[in-house]
């Protein structure tokens, strides 16, 4: 079902954050609801907020990405 789906979005999500070398951080929370996934938590700049979602939009599956990271 949907929930299964959401949560292997959610793992790859999780992995291509975290394999990216510009993003290897653990305070980026994903959630994901019906294929549209949400970042949540905090990065150290502005382009960080932004890679974010590019490698998000990267994994297959996805609708859109909802991203409401903030530069700590």
């Amino acid at each position: 079902g949907a929930y299964i789906d959401d949560a292997k979005i959610t793992t790859k999500v999780k992995a291509a954050i975290f394999d990216d070398p510009s993003l290897k951080v653990f305070e980026i929370h994903v959630d994901t609801n019906h294929d549209v996934v949400r970042l949540t938590g905090f990065v150290d700049s502005e382009a960080m907020i932004g890679r974010a979602t590019e490698v998000a939009r990267h994994v297959a599956g996805i609708i859109s990405v909802q991203n409401d990271l903030t530069v700590k």
